[in-house]
């Protein structure tokens, strides 16, 4: 049987709780925080569109209605844009879910790790490559080039194994990550051999963290359901992409483009400070502001 080669859906596990933004996040999702105008899970949503993918599914749980909500038809709103001449409002609102868009949605009932949030999706899924997003991660490609995640769909087509988003770390920040070690392929492509969990700096066998942009093959539901569980008493998704290195090939790629790690009140911070300085509403008039507030510092 021929293997597919394209990537058309892709899961967002969005179930976690989001304690490191509460109060914030105490009726909200995390997912649903704003960066300027858009709320984190659409940046993630825009990446895996622009990306080919038509099919997104969403492994909620709990409190997470908002974000069904955010990408499904709001009448009311509609009717009173549209009854009050605000077209390109009107237009905005309906662009959030385009029509050849189909969003699904399957519950996380329990907090059991990434893993587990994937095996969640994986009857939506079927015997298809698929890509996942964490939302967390907000991630844009080089000036003027393409995605993440088109990079690791355009990987994945040469190469049709898994494929990874990576990034080099500091080492003292490798606890935070999964990390692989590998052979170079070209200047970017990896061929995994070794992948850790969270490692200390001492078990650390790279400097390579994975980012939350990943391409799977189906293979890695069978492995996720019959491993046990591993750092932090979770089921792991990289304990089961790391089973794929013997059975048919894992490989990373070494993206262009920067990530800002909005799990964190730094990194969205920043992501937020940039982000406002790139828009072409307010990013002037936020420019001089800044050199207000620097001046006077």
């Amino acid at each position: 049987m021929q293997k597919r080669t394209t990537v058309d859906k892709a899961v967002f596990p969005v179930a976690g709780l989001g304690t490191r933004f509460l109060p914030a996040t105490k009726a909200q999702p995390k997912e649903m925080l704003p960066v300027v105008d858009k709320p984190l899970i659409q940046y993630a949503v825009e990446e895996a569109y622009d990306a080919g993918i038509r099919h997104m599914v969403f492994v909620t749980g709990r409190n997470k209605r908002a974000i069904e909500d955010h990408f499904d038809t709001a009448y009311e709103l509609e009717t009173e844009l549209e009854a009050s001449g605000k077209h390109e409002l009107l237009d905005l609102v309906r662009s959030l879910a385009p029509a050849d868009m189909d969003c699904s949605y399957v519950r996380q009932p329990r907090m059991l790790g990434l893993g587990h949030a994937v095996l969640c999706a994986a009857h939506i899924v079927g015997d298809s490559p698929f890509a996942v997003l964490l939302a967390d991660d907000l991630m844009k490609g080089a000036e003027g080039g393409p995605g993440v995640l088109t990079q690791l769909v355009q990987a994945f087509q040469e190469v049709q194994t898994s494929v990874l988003a990576v990034q080099e770390v500091p080492l003292e920040q490798v606890r935070r990550y999964g990390i692989v070690a590998g052979e170079a392929k070209g200047e970017r492509l990896v061929q995994v051999q070794q992948m850790v969990e969270k490692p200390t700096p001492e078990r650390a066998p790279s400097r390579l963290g994975v980012a939350g942009r990943y391409v799977l093959t189906p293979s890695v539901f069978d492995k996720i359901r019959n491993q046990p569980r591993g750092s932090g008493g979770e089921i792991q998704l990289t304990d089961g992409i790391a089973q794929l290195i013997a059975s048919e090939g894992v490989h990373a790629w070494r993206y262009e483009g920067k990530r800002y790690d909005c799990g964190t009140k730094d990194g969205f911070l920043e992501a937020t400070v940039e982000f406002a300085l790139q828009h072409a509403e307010v990013g002037p008039a936020f420019r001089e502001y800044l050199r207000g507030v620097r001046s006077g510092l």
